[in-house]
């Protein structure tokens, strides 16, 4: 097996999404680009995408991370636009995108159409989650674009296996699409609620070991996803449900363990996101090959029209979607915040297509169930290809300056910081009061200095938000609690080089010198708290 090509997409990637934290530009975009271009340098390897290798091993640890950052609470309070768009847009944008097609390309059945309406229905997790961060939009909006995205991929690939069922001669009818969807959503809720309690608690028995508990955090995803598929249901609806109970329970694992596991997230979303964009990019070559009979004219009409009906469609859905529940029930206009025609722009625009769309593509059967070619099967290749490229640069390039067009308020940083620094107090508070009668008890005395400062973290704990919200120093533009975090930096910096300086002298050996950063790690980790 020829791993350089491996390397060479993943060092990359990399090097680009690395190249993108610098720019104005979201990485997703960049890194497409990166990817077209590529695509015609002399000696670039052949990535095609194999959706065998995509769907079970690329999508689930990609929607786990998501889930693991979402707010199930959130999700929960937003649960009807949320499912509203996950669901009943997708199987609306399968129907119209298809029935467009049907109508624009000659000889084109409309089962075949409907399979290209139900391969470009979902918007792509990634891309959602990875523009919504850069743009710091509200946090309402976050959720309803976070929470579509992290399971409408099931709804389109449930649809996307009864509409192949009919173009391919199996058979399948509305009774069958009905029980397939059912089953699918059902049963893979169903398999995530099964499998969500017990690795949680296998993740608690294994307290204290981090390295074993992070090793089994990177084979849940893999695992409910298989278990799902197994037995026939969405594979990603349980990697959500699993993703989505455990981050929501996360603060009953060892810090350590929590430590370990956000760095090591961190890095697995980084790599697979990078490279998962630079594919698309990349494939290119493979879908202008295979046009056969179309002419590029004849391929980009069609090209052309379909980018068109996905996003009139999507804002054909999201304005009724938005306005009419709110119409039609005195419930939900008092649960729910008003909303004013800004937010449902924003949630239109926001449609970009991703690498799902390209992976279910790929697996459309070359034949069909009599033996014949599978209807136009490249050119639906191109036009999921094209959809994706045209949803990622024209929608992603323009949304934030639409959105500075539109003035959205992004988030209230002072209000945050507030709520913030309460809740710290609150704690604080409680510590402190625990505190107190923990040492009046003999077995917990302690020599007076080291018991005030037990009491002295706490104090600075409670008071470092509230700092934050003070006045800065003229000199540096920093607040007092930036200063503090600075000046502890440099004093752990000043004693991490003692220590590498007495190892060096043999005055102690590589073993201790290890021991000893360590604990100067967890100190600045601590002291410090990286701004994103």
């Amino acid at each position: 097996m020829d791993v350089m090509p491996l390397l060479l997409l993943v060092a990359g990637s990399a090097a680009v999404a690395g190249l993108a934290r610098r720019t104005p530009v979201a990485a997703p975009l960049l890194l497409v680009a990166a990817g077209l271009a590529a695509s015609y340098i002399p000696g670039i390897p052949d990535y095609t995408l194999d959706p065998h290798i995509v769907l079970p091993l690329l999508l689930p640890p990609l929607l786990h991370t998501a889930a693991l950052d979402s707010s199930y609470l959130d999700l929960r309070a937003n649960l009807r636009p949320v499912a509203l768009l996950s669901f009943g847009y997708v199987l609306f944008a399968t129907l119209v995108v298809g029935y467009a097609a049907y109508l624009v390309i000659p000889d084109l059945p409309l089962t075949a159409a409907l399979v290209l309406g139900a391969v470009v229905a979902p918007p792509d997790a990634v891309a959602a989650t990875a523009i919504a961060r850069k743009l710091g939009l509200p946090s309402r909006i976050t959720t309803i674009l976070q929470g579509e995205s992290l399971v409408n991929d099931a709804t389109a690939i449930t649809a996307y296996k009864v509409a192949l069922a009919a173009a391919v001669g199996v058979g399948a009818t509305w009774a069958d699409g009905i029980r397939e969807f059912a089953i699918a959503s059902l049963g893979g809720i169903g398999i995530g609620v099964v499998l969500m309690v017990p690795l949680h608690w296998l993740r608690r028995r294994l307290r204290d070991e981090a390295l074993l508990e992070n090793t089994l955090s990177l084979l849940i995803p893999f695992t409910a996803y298989a278990a799902a598929e197994q037995v026939g249901a969405s594979g990603v609806l349980a990697v959500v449900v699993v993703g989505l109970y455990l981050g929501h329970r996360s603060w009953q694992v060892d810090f350590e363990t929590r430590l370990q596991e956000e760095a090591v997230w961190k890095v697995v979303s980084f790599v697979l996101e990078s490279a998962v964009f630079a594919l698309i990019g990349l494939q290119l070559p493979v879908v202008l090959g295979g046009l056969g009979e179309f002419s590029t004219a004849q391929a980009l009409w069609y090209a052309a029209v379909v980018f068109a009906v996905v996003v009139v469609a999507r804002f054909v859905w999201v304005f009724p979607a938005t306005y009419l529940p709110r119409a039609l029930s005195a419930r939900i206009r008092t649960r729910e915040p008003d909303t004013n025609w800004t937010a449902p722009v924003i949630v239109g625009w926001a449609g970009m297509r991703g690498v799902v769309s390209l992976a279910i593509a790929f697996s459309i059967p070359a034949a069909v169930h009599s033996g014949g070619p599978f209807p136009a099967r490249n050119l639906v290749l191109f036009l999921t290809f094209t959809t994706v490229i045209a949803t990622l640069v024209v929608q992603g390039l323009t949304l934030p300056p639409l959105i500075r067009a539109l003035k959205l308020p992004g988030r209230d940083e002072r209000a945050e910081t507030l709520a913030e620094a309460q809740a710290q107090n609150d704690a604080s508070r409680a510590a402190e009061t625990l505190l107190d009668a923990l040492l009046e008890d003999p077995r917990n005395a302690l020599p007076g200095p080291l018991a005030d400062r037990l009491r002295t973290v706490l104090e600075r704990r409670r008071n470092a938000v509230w700092e934050r919200l003070g006045t800065v120093n003229e000199e540096t533009g920093e607040s007092a609690d930036e200063t503090y975090r600075r000046l502890a930096r440099e004093m752990i910096d000043a004693e991490r080089r003692v220590f590498v300086e007495l190892r060096d002298a043999r005055r102690i050996d590589d073993e201790m010198l290890r021991t000893l950063l360590r604990r100067l790690d967890l100190e600045e980790a601590a002291a410090y708290r990286e701004r994103a």
